[in-house]
């Protein structure tokens, strides 16, 4: 049990490395990538007031995490 969680957690330590590593390389690639500024995002900019709702921000980084963990089950069986 305690074998399985250690090893877990080095594969989520070794993703988050690789996925730090890849981003400070690119040193400025992802900013011309419109995540975070996509057609079905809200803004709505009063002169007092700023509302921002990522929406389909997060629905195309759900389904990009949902794929990401059935492939991950699925080489884990």
């Amino acid at each position: 049990m305690i074998a399985e969680i250690g090893k877990t957690l080095v594969a989520v330590g070794a993703g988050i490395l690789l996925l730090g590593g890849l981003l400070w390389l690119s040193s400025g690639t992802f900013k011309y990538f419109p995540i975070g500024r996509l057609p079905g995002d809200i803004l709505v900019q009063n002169e007092h007031f700023t509302f921002y709702l990522p929406l389909a921000t997060s629905i195309l980084l759900s389904i990009g995490l949902s794929l990401f963990i059935w492939i991950w089950q699925s080489f884990m069986r």
